[in-house]
């Protein structure tokens, strides 16, 4: 099974919490109450979306966090990627691996990131608009039957 990190998982839902009320300034707190996610969890979330730049930071008395741009405009990938870094599906999916025992005879690392980009590709076309729709609104795979089969 393929999952997302609890940190990238949670920051899903932290943006999508923001995605439902895009233009009102939320605290940490209010995040937690809303999603159930523990407060520190949030605010150290909430950080690092921030400087990955898909949210916004105020201080003061009336500061928050609101999104850095539109719910449409911030994509299930940039999300993950803020929190978890690049999409790869292995750990030899990058250019500076050297912790793989089978890296200097591995016929299939350079079968990577083809694959890898198709899980991003995939991730990036899921907005964050789109996750705060009900579920029955969102468009169902265009992706044909047969290559699905594959």
């Amino acid at each position: 099974m393929i999952r997302l990190t609890n940190l990238a998982d949670y920051a899903v839902v932290v943006m999508a919490a923001a995605a439902r009320a895009p233009d009102v300034k939320l605290s940490a707190a209010r995040v937690a109450e809303m999603t159930g996610i523990p407060a520190p969890t949030v605010a150290k979330l909430m950080g690092t979306l921030a400087r990955g730049g898909l949210l916004s930071a105020s201080r003061g008395v009336s500061g928050g966090f609101t999104l850095a741009r539109a719910p449409a405009e911030i994509s299930v990938a940039q999300v993950v990627e803020a929190v978890d870094g690049p999409i790869a599906l292995t750990s030899c999916a990058g250019n500076d691996v050297t912790d793989c025992a089978m890296e200097g005879h591995c016929a299939i690392r350079g079968h990577w990131p083809p694959i890898n980009q198709a899980v991003r590709g995939a991730l990036a076309a899921v907005s964050m608009a789109d996750l705060v729709r009900p579920a029955a609104a969102v468009a169902p795979c265009s992706a044909p039957m047969s290559a699905l089969a594959d």
